[in-house]
């Protein structure tokens, strides 16, 4: 598997019936999961081990699952802390918010 680096993009995928957005780095996986009920979508944790820490791992994840939650018109319920993080950081998001 190819190194994340600033070359080669993260590739990301919806995984529905796990309710999760994952990667696969460096042969570790990384994992944005999520609740689903009444139209929003319960962040609940996301985890990237920690070797692969601060590369943006967390945040192409988390980005991916908002741009689902635009698509399906779903409002999203941050739970986890990254995430709660990531929307103060991102106020562009507050009208994801639940």
């Amino acid at each position: 598997m190819a190194r994340m680096d600033n070359t080669s993009p993260l590739q990301v995928e919806h995984d529905a019936a796990g309710r999760r957005f994952h990667a696969s780095v460096d042969g570790l996986s990384c994992v944005a999961a999520y609740e689903l009920g009444d139209g929003v979508m319960q962040m609940t944790h996301t985890v990237v081990p920690p070797e692969l820490q601060g590369r943006g791992i967390a945040a192409r994840l988390v980005e991916t699952a908002f741009a689902h939650a635009r698509r399906e018109g779903l409002k999203v319920q941050p739970v986890c802390a990254y995430v709660q993080a990531y929307m103060r950081r991102h106020p562009e998001t507050d009208a994801l918010r639940a």
